[in-house]
């Protein structure tokens, strides 16, 4: 059973009000009253009515700037206003739908009239709610299932970075680690906290092309020669084209991501050789995160650096291997940077 239509009744002459309810409340509205528009708005942001009807020519705040006061507000701006005054000037008129009444009726008004006319908007204003929490509701279960499939997408590639970094890692945890300090990194680089998620959730598979990798070279308890390292690098193309001509923005990001965080801000990276701002911000800051977490992490081929070696490191290299400006961004948000490093240590 739907709720009875409330209207609120301003105008500062109490026997105006008066007659207004006693027609109204004869046609099943519930009916609420102010005496100026000070108390009004002070009411309707306690509990907005259905409809207003309103007097202009009242004190402190004339019933134009009342309505002014509701339309700027969203909150607000869909209740629809009735003018209901003796003020029957053409420029009054204009003047109050200019300001955003749906009507303005004239004092002495005819009451069948007036009734209609309320009715009429009332019903619109019933419909235009109804259809608003059918498009809220609508959006949310498209929304949900927007969220459903980014999970699913995420806990796919998550699994498939996992099973590549496994081969080399034996708990798995730098892409846990990798992953924080590239969120940390993002937001640092001015990324909306939804950005720098999708950073976080894509650059965990920044080296899923390991997958391809032969073992004795992924492996090698040494140092790669020549030939091996070639091979070694073509892990980054064999990422990107696993995840390619996926129809997901995480995994677009994370083809970007796999295929460059191994290019250097001074063109001598690979698999392309790309420089500076041509290499995408994404792949610049998982570079950055990438290096310090593997400088600092235990492998089959190398004991752990200290963190105060790898940051000098990183220093060292800042506008070689690394985007200065994300190096920076590294050691002001150290401390962060340490505790993730610390609480997902192996």
């Amino acid at each position: 059973m739907e709720t009875k239509p409330t209207i609120l009744i301003v105008d500062d002459i109490p026997t105006n009000i008066r007659i207004l309810e006693k027609k109204l409340m004869k046609e099943n509205y519930t009916i609420q009253s102010a005496a100026n528009g000070i108390i009004a708005l002070a009411m309707i942001e306690e509990n907005k009515p259905d409809l207003i009807l309103l007097d202009v020519m009242m004190p402190e705040m004339s019933g134009f700037e009342v309505c002014q006061i509701l339309k700027r507000n969203p909150k607000t701006q869909c209740i629809p206003i009735i003018f209901l005054t003796a003020k029957t000037e053409p420029e009054d008129i204009v003047k109050g739908l200019n300001a955003g009444a749906v009507d303005y009726v004239s004092k002495p008004f005819n009451h069948t009239e007036l009734l209609s006319r309320i009715k009429t908007h009332t019903e619109l204003k019933r419909l235009q709610d109804h259809l608003e929490q059918a498009v809220a509701d609508r959006t949310k279960k498209l929304n949900d299932a927007l969220n459903e499939l980014r999970d699913a997408h995420y806990e796919t590639i998550k699994r498939l970075a996992r099973a590549a970094d496994y081969r080399d890692n034996e708990t798995g945890v730098h892409i846990i680690r990798m992953g924080h300090y590239s969120r940390i990194l993002g937001k640092a680089m001015g990324m909306s906290d939804e950005e720098s998620k999708q950073l976080q959730r894509a650059s965990v598979v920044h080296d899923i092309g390991k997958i391809g990798i032969p073992d004795q070279v992924l492996l090698k308890p040494g140092k790669l020669d020549k030939e091996e390292f070639e091979i070694m690098k073509t892990h980054s193309a064999i990422g990107a084209a696993l995840l390619s001509d996926i129809d997901s923005d995480l995994c677009q990001l994370a083809e970007t991501i796999a295929l460059t965080h191994h290019e250097k801000w001074n063109g001598k990276g690979y698999p392309n050789g790309i420089s500076g701002k041509d290499i995408p911000v994404e792949g610049r800051i998982a570079a950055v995160a990438d290096v310090f977490d593997a400088l600092t992490s235990e492998r089959p081929y190398k004991k752990a650096w200290l963190v105060e070696d790898a940051i000098n490191l990183l220093i060292k290299e800042k506008g070689q291997h690394f985007d200065p400006e994300i190096v920076d961004l590294f050691l002001e948000n150290k401390q962060e940077i340490l505790e993730i490093k610390n609480k997902y240590s192996e």
